[in-house]
């Protein structure tokens, strides 16, 4: 078990979103938006990512996302393309399912240091030209699903209330 310092706050404590990944983008959609689940929309450009560190770029840019926001998270439907990545190797080996679960941090480089320090190792990752992007970490095998942290452009994100003291806000 990795155990961190207790006083400082864990980069997975803001879910924001979890990422499912599929063969068919159309099918997923009809039976989610058949279910009540909907509508989705087109995850911005991966374009946008100026330093990668992925298996292969093409692979990279090649996957279609769309997603769908349902109360405080996010989620993703993730269609690899053509190229290897993360998630084509995902569904080769285990099938459709959840790959990972996505978690908003203020600052991604001092969080993937942070989690460094703590064992993790780094699967992959990108940035943007302002610094903000994400980290995919080598979590499934002790963990059942791969962690991933990641910071939005403009900087620090919304804080998630814990109490109803702080709802009421």
């Amino acid at each position: 078990m990795i155990k961190g310092p207790r006083n400082l706050k864990s980069p997975f404590s803001n879910l924001h979103h979890i990422a499912i990944v599929v063969k068919d983008m159309e099918k997923a959609i009809q039976f989610y938006t058949s279910i009540g689940v909907g509508p989705f929309e087109d995850y911005p450009p991966l374009k946008e990512y100026v330093k990668l560190n992925v298996p292969d770029k093409v692979g990279f840019h090649n996957v279609k996302i769309k997603v769908v926001q349902i109360g405080p998270v996010q989620i993703q439907l993730i269609q690899p393309g053509e190229g290897k990545s993360l998630y084509k190797d995902f569904l080769e080996r285990r099938g459709e399912g959840v790959y990972h679960l996505g978690f908003v941090v203020d600052n991604v480089d001092d969080s993937e240091a942070a989690l460094k320090k703590l064992g993790l190792k780094i699967l992959s990752s990108g940035r943007r030209e302002e610094g903000s992007g994400f980290s995919y970490l080598d979590t499934a095998e002790k963990g059942g699903v791969t962690l991933l942290i990641r910071q939005s452009p403009g900087g620090k994100q919304r804080e998630i209330p814990v109490t109803d003291k702080e709802v009421e806000r």
